[in-house]
């Protein structure tokens, strides 16, 4: 193999500071590999960005479709949500861009693969599980455990020694992941979680619940088999219902979440992540479940969702057992076919109605209204035995009260 590495490049100031400390300490040729999953304007002037840098050439991958058609869209079907708050946008982002990495390496013959995650970060686990699941053989370099540079400050000065413009500014440097499926803000005076959040500093994506309009906008959304194919009622491909729902999502306030998460690492962490559409998609398709999900299966799915979610987060996308719940979710979405309609209001997103062919709901039997389907006399036995044991138990515990 010849002496390169493949950069995971994003141009910001982590990657725009590897590739010349790459060329002074490895002696190699840096190829960068951006893999678009939707990041939009920051997309614009990489290629003069890390050239001008020193990298011999730059691939622009998109697999924006990919990403959310393979990933997101599997995550959302399976309910999983880390911690009760984080929807994954990061988490599932990576093993898309790390196999893609994979692929250009093998493609350009390269000795390894680098990325510009920290050593108390959640994607150096990422990347190098999804790598040493696809190609085992490929050297990982990890420049922040290893390199003399300890704070973001140290990088700037980095750049600023050699000449290289610095990607951003000195008291704007929060750490942002942005992609299709959602924005991640850490760093700053987020680090200190005693502080509010700055949103109208922080915020790009949409505005805060206040500043939303004071009169609420309707969406509906249509599934087939789990997998969102219209909204109000235009087909479209799955990227681009989100993008939409971003657009909706963001002017109503709706998917901002303040979390205090722990890390695979050990360590917990401070971050705000804004997901309008992927918020909106999240609680169109559980609604649709409430519908046409028997009570035994959403037991147990909503179990396993928990799973699911530790999985991604974790960057195990790659294992036997994440591929066997993903089979499991598959199977539950069978029947999860239907229309949603929800109001966004105020951050909020509010049901206003579902329709489903696959409905469970049954007006005869749930009505008040006696029906022909519903004996109300049923009940009294189901009770009688339902409730046995602990008729058994109260009765045992009062005879041996009596002794």
């Amino acid at each position: 193999m010849s002496k390169k590495v493949v950069l995971a490049y994003s141009g910001g100031l982590d990657t725009t500071v590897i590739i010349p400390w790459l060329k002074e300490n490895y002696d190699c040729e840096v190829i960068a590999v951006c893999v678009d999953v939707g990041q939009g304007k920051e997309m614009e002037g990489l290629e003069e960005r890390a050239l001008s840098t020193g990298a011999s050439k730059l691939y622009i991958e998109n697999v924006t479709d990919e990403f959310v058609d393979e990933y997101v869209v599997p995550t959302m079907q399976a309910g999983a949500v880390y911690e009760g708050k984080y929807l994954l946008g990061t988490s599932m982002a990576r093993p898309v861009i790390a196999k893609r990495l994979v692929e250009i390496a093998l493609q350009e013959e390269a000795m390894a693969i680098c990325h510009g995650a920290t050593g108390k970060g959640n994607d150096q686990v990422r990347f190098e599980l999804t790598v040493k699941a696809l190609a085992p053989q490929l050297e990982i370099i990890a420049p922040w455990r290893i390199w003399d540079l300890k704070s973001r400050e140290d990088e700037i000065q980095y750049c600023e020694d050699r000449g290289i413009e610095v990607p951003m500014k000195k008291d704007d440097s929060y750490s942002r992941d942005r992609n299709l499926w959602h924005l991640s803000h850490e760093g700053l005076e987020l680090e200190d979680p005693a502080n509010e959040p700055d949103y109208k500093k922080i915020l790009q994506m949409g505005v805060t619940p206040e500043e939303a309009p004071d009169t609420p906008t309707y969406v509906e959304l249509e599934f087939e088999k789990g997998f969102p194919v219209k909204l109000d009622g235009q087909a479209m491909k799955a990227s681009a219902i989100i993008e939409k729902l971003n657009a909706v999502g963001g002017a109503n306030g709706v998917g901002i979440i303040d979390i205090v998460e722990n890390r695979v690492v050990g360590m917990k962490s401070r971050g705000v992540y804004e997901t309008p559409g992927g918020t909106i998609l999240y609680a169109a398709h559980q609604e649709l479940e409430y519908l046409c999900l028997d009570k035994q299966t959403m037991a147990v799915k909503n179990q396993l969702a928990v799973k699911f979610a530790e999985l991604v987060y974790s960057g195990e996308w790659f294992t036997p057992l994440r591929e066997a719940l993903t089979a499991f979710m598959d199977s539950t979405q069978a029947t999860v076919t239907g229309k949603v309609r929800l109001k966004l209001y105020k951050g909020n997103v509010i049901p206003a109605g579902a329709t489903s062919p696959y409905s469970l709901y049954d007006e005869d039997i749930a009505s008040f209204t006696t029906g022909e389907l519903y004996d109300h006399k049923d009940a009294e036995g189901f009770i009688n035995l339902f409730g046995l044991p602990l008729k058994v138990r109260a009765m045992k515990m009062q005879q041996q009260g009596k002794q």
